[in-house]
């Protein structure tokens, strides 16, 4: 097997990885993710996610496989990111409260020099009508502190959420169907078929 590395400092990516039972390791990589001007979201987060697999390359043999990975949450064409404070959190939750917003998560896949293949996956999520006194526990609980669009629809952040479209594992953060056949094109096969 490769030596395959996760480009992330994110638990939910790792457990996520995991699943696969798969033998990784992770580097955390800092990247400016600053957006560019008249960037479009989907444009956003495939960059983000190679520049955070270039970034993990330096000092890795040349068969080594770097998954990266960044995730989005857009709502009326523009990007949420993860909330300065809790009245930030406040804020945009109060925003997502009985609309629908899509969360769009972008994987590269680096292996050595010669491939660098990047796909995106698109899920919308609709938020149910959410009270003060919900939003407020929520922003309590000190659980949408570190993620895109102030919620994480794997922990009491699904207690938000109506229902989705689209690949579940791609709102927690790594699309999962998608990673496998990137995988699979390059000869590894988690299925093992």
């Amino acid at each position: 097997m490769k030596n395959i590395i996760l480009a992330s400092a994110s638990p939910r990516r790792k457990e996520l990885l995991e699943i696969f039972g798969l033998c990784f390791s992770t580097i955390s990589v800092d990247i400016d993710e600053s957006l560019l001007p008249e960037e479009s979201p989907r444009d956003a987060v495939r960059r983000l996610a190679r520049l955070k697999a270039d970034a993990a390359m330096p000092g890795l043999s040349g068969d080594s496989i770097v998954i990266a990975a960044d995730t989005i949450v857009v709502l009326d064409g523009q990007i949420m990111g993860k909330p300065f404070n809790e009245d930030d959190a406040r804020h945009k939750l109060s925003r997502l409260s009985g609309r629908q917003h899509e969360v769009i998560t972008a994987v590269c896949v680096r292996i050595g020099e010669e491939v660098c293949e990047v796909e995106d996956e698109t899920t919308r999520v609709f938020f149910r009508p959410l009270s003060v006194q919900e939003i407020a526990a929520y922003v309590a609980s000190g659980e949408s502190a570190d993620k895109a669009g102030a919620y994480g629809i794997q922990g009491r952040g699904g207690l938000l959420v109506d229902k989705i479209e689209g690949c579940y594992f791609n709102v927690v953060g790594l699309p999962l169907s998608r990673l496998y056949l990137i995988l699979k094109k390059y000869g590894i096969d988690l299925l093992g078929v």
